[in-house]
């Protein structure tokens, strides 16, 4: 049997990845904080503020949608259908999108620009690292009908 068929992850990697880039931003602005000028007041709390609400609405209804499709929400778990509908549609992935525009909100509303540099960088690990295992074994698990999805709906926005 294919090895990506069983499951696509040993361990979720990618929600530890954001939160332990998160932790370190936060560390890292305090440790080796980088200077901001801003001048517009209290318009990038809002901004970010408005971004980590957007953010976890995506996430809540991505995971709604994998619960009400009955498949799995956790990366490391097999996935029993490919779900192509609710926030599907536009992204292939949206939890993980969710946790990028959160992380940018967050360095929005702190004016830490650690956020954007840590965001970019778990963008790419998360990418290398578990969304290429994760399409693997919807591949493996759907074959043309994920091939098609792939051709209409792109990685991340």
């Amino acid at each position: 049997m294919n090895a990506y068929r069983a499951k696509p992850l040993t361990y979720p990697w990618p929600p530890v990845l954001y939160a332990a880039a998160m932790l370190a931003a936060v560390s890292l602005g305090r440790l080796v904080p980088i200077s901001v000028v801003h001048s517009r007041g209290w318009l990038p709390s809002l901004a970010g503020a408005a971004l980590v609400l957007v953010a976890v609405s995506l996430d809540i209804w991505a995971m709604k949608t994998l619960i009400e499709r009955h498949t799995a929400v956790l990366p490391h778990r097999c996935s029993s259908h490919l779900v192509t509908c609710g926030p599907f549609r536009y992204t292939r992935n949206p939890i993980y999108l969710g946790y990028t525009v959160m992380m940018v909100g967050f360095g929005l509303i702190t004016l830490n620009p650690w956020f954007f540099i840590l965001a970019s960088a778990s963008v790419a690990l998360t990418t290398a690292f578990a969304i290429r295992n994760e399409e693997l074994h919807l591949l493996s698990r759907f074959g043309f009908e994920f091939e098609r999805y792939c051709r209409a709906t792109s990685r991340w926005i």
